[in-house]
């Protein structure tokens, strides 16, 4: 990971996206679609799973109102206040995301670094858990919102794991064709189901007004107190109603604060208060509506069109999902911490729509494994908290050494807030460590998978690059090249570029192509690839280009971690600098290593060998970067790690 200097969030007053007041109403249309989909679909399952027999919270006035207070209350201060008032304005040159708050802290703990390498490894801690709630998330949603079945006609029960998965297939299916053409629906579809939430959430409010006394945080307060330990247990499901909460700042850089927030407080906040007050009110009049409080609130033939509308709704929830996981999954390959993936656009107007297969098709497995595993969202409420709970944790410890560290914050000020958000998220993520045993595992375990692959390829990368160099620098580019030249060594047309992770030695491809081919192009170009902690870099500061001698030039090409990269293109961007780069008379020349395990202080032998089964049968450099693939020459190296 590169360094940069860190910025102030007054440095990020006019974003490029969401500062723009003229275009406000059509970015908040948009932000409806894709940022609140998770945390609006929450409704279907959060109150369910609190009252499911398994926690042993009994249905009573008591119990409805204070759980009800707890979750007005959980919005009012995990979501509002830190996330929307606060967290938003830690931004990474306007972008947000666990990744862009990771590069950002990192970099404010430059001048430290055994500081700066333990934040990355809780960065990366948070990124897998990410990978957990991205599997866990379409599988409760649509399964969520397909039950209604059953409150529609109990007969119907044993189509809803079919349907569900039905559904979901589809969805993963349609990925590689992008979401351009259904994204357009997406806002209008959730407005309506913001406001048929609401609406339905309102009008059973009438029916038990006394459920309005729940907007006194002390009867949540009370309710934690009488019952302590039950108290406890319960906040591990009245969490699932801020399940989401991360995607407000995942998604800044789409949009912009400013449509972020006044979406929330305009119309998702106040739809999602009315419904849990409604399911409330209902649960006060009729006990027996504990079976699907959400579905209960309709009359029965507002159920089947519910049905679809909740169908629809959680899908959208489940695309913002897998489309931020997709992004995730690019910076990461970026910042190298994951393998060089098959990366494809599919979109020539939106350059952020990608698809990446392989994450796709392993995100769709484990996702069909829950469905069937757990069977019901109930079952899978008791899954979800861990991940969640965690990156909100992972989240709040990140954004004290941003507001500490790169914006010199007073430090008792600093200290408290950090202190009271944690105090509040460890108590969630506490909470729903005791369900480990029914369901917790399983995001976990996920994660685990993900860290460990992220962890050992971030710390193979860099061995393997440190043993590159060292063996390269052996031999410093400038006297070799002035050697070379005296020998004249012929010639021949066309441009050479050579892919080199230290721009002051002779790379090895070069070495081995003199060796074997004895001839070297007209042009020669070494390129050297940096990856900045920004999102973005400006156009004009992408490429450098260095003459070194006749016919020699030294290029570096710098990206920020969400560019898209793409060599060919950049390179022909500074052509009035130094030579044409004609594509077809282009030789791109790449150094292919094979590493070797060895034991020693590196890393554990196991893991080293997992690096090169990764680096063998995932790494492809010429896809990442975009080069033509009829004009690359790989030579093998091999490197002991």
């Amino acid at each position: 990971m590169g360094h940069t200097a860190p910025t102030t969030p007054e440095a990020h007053q006019v974003g490029a996206h969401g500062e723009n007041r003229k275009a406000l109403p059509a970015l908040a249309l948009s932000a409806l679609g894709v940022v609140y989909g998770d945390i609006g679909t929450s409704p279907l399952y959060t109150l369910s799973t609190v009252f499911d027999s398994s926690n042993g919270l009994p249905l009573n006035a008591f119990n409805i109102v204070g759980i009800v207070s707890l979750i007005f209350w959980s919005l009012m201060v995990v979501v509002s206040l830190k996330y929307v008032v606060l967290v938003l304005r830690a931004d990474n040159h306007s972008e947000g995301g666990i990744m862009a708050l990771l590069a950002l802290a990192a970099s404010s703990v430059s001048t430290r670094p055994r500081l700066r390498r333990a934040l990355i490894i809780v960065g990366v801690m948070g990124a897998a858990l990410f990978f957990g709630d991205s599997v866990i998330t379409p599988a409760i949603s649509v399964l969520s919102a397909v039950e209604g079945l059953e409150v529609a006609a109990p007969t119907l029960k044993t189509f809803v794991i079919p349907v569900t998965l039905a559904a979901l297939i589809a969805l993963f299916i349609m990925q590689k064709h992008g979401t351009s053409g259904i994204g357009a629906v997406f806002g209008p579809v959730m407005v309506l189901w913001f406001v048929v939430i609401g609406i339905a959430g309102l009008v059973n409010i009438f029916a038990a007004p006394v459920i309005l006394v729940a907007l006194n945080p002390l009867q949540g307060l009370g309710f934690c107190l009488h019952h302590r330990w039950l108290a406890f247990v319960a906040l591990g499901a009245v969490v699932l109603s801020l399940t989401g909460a991360e995607a407000l700042y995942a998604d800044m850089g789409h949009f912009g604060k400013r449509p972020i927030r006044v979406t929330w407080f305009g119309i998702v906040f106040p739809a999602l208060a009315l419904n849990y007050f409604g399911q409330g009110a209902l649960l006060l009049a009729h006990a027996g509506a504990l079976d699907n409080p959400f579905y209960h609130l309709f009359p029965q033939w507002a159920i089947f069109p519910m049905i679809v509308l909740a169908t629809v709704a959680t899908v959208i929830a489940s695309q913002a999902v897998i489309s931020g996981t997709y992004s995730m999954t690019k910076q990461a390959m970026q910042l190298s911490l994951l393998p060089r993936m098959s990366v494809v656009h599919t979109s020539e107007q939106e350059i952020g729509q990608i698809y990446v297969p392989g994450i796709n098709w392993a995100l769709l497995g484990a996702v069909v494994a829950a469905v069937i595993g757990f069977g019901s969202s109930t079952a899978l409420g008791a899954a979800y908290g861990i991940a969640v709970t965690g990156t909100m944790l992972i989240t709040t410890l990140l954004t004290f050494f941003v507001v500490r560290y790169a914006w010199h914050y007073n430090w008792l000020l600093c200290i408290f807030a950090t202190v009271f958000f944690i105090a509040i998220d460890a108590m969630f993520f506490s909470a729903n460590l005791l369900k480990i045993v029914a369901g917790g595992w399983f995001p976990l375990v996920i994660g685990a998978v993900a860290f460990t692959t992220m962890a050992t390829w971030g710390r193979g990368w860099e061995m393997m690059l440190a043993e590159a160099r060292v063996r390269a620098g052996a031999t410093p580019l400038k006297p070799y090249l002035t050697s070379l030249l005296a020998r004249a060594p012929l010639r021949v047309g066309g441009t050479a570029i050579f892919l080199t992770p230290n721009a002051d030695a002779v790379p090895h491809a070069l070495v081995n192509n003199l060796k074997h081919n004895q001839v070297l192009h007209e042009c020669v170009v070494f390129l050297t690839v940096i990856t900045k902690e920004i999102p973005w870099v400006p156009d004009s500061e992408r490429v450098k280009l260095q003459p070194l001698g006749p016919g020699f030039y030294q290029a570096t090409v710098t990206y920020g971690f969400k560019d898209e990269v793409d060599l060919p293109k950049a390179l022909e961007e500074c052509t009035k600098e130094g030579p044409a780069f004609e594509p077809s008379a282009t030789t791109w020349f790449l150094s292919r290593a094979t590493v070797v395990p060895t034991p020693g202080s590196g890393m554990a032998l196991w893991r080293e060998r997992l690096f090169a089964v990764m680096l063998h049968n995932v790494g492809n450099v010429a896809a990442f970067f975009r080069l033509p693939a009829n004009r690359v020459f790989e030579v093998g190296a091999r490197v002991e790690i």
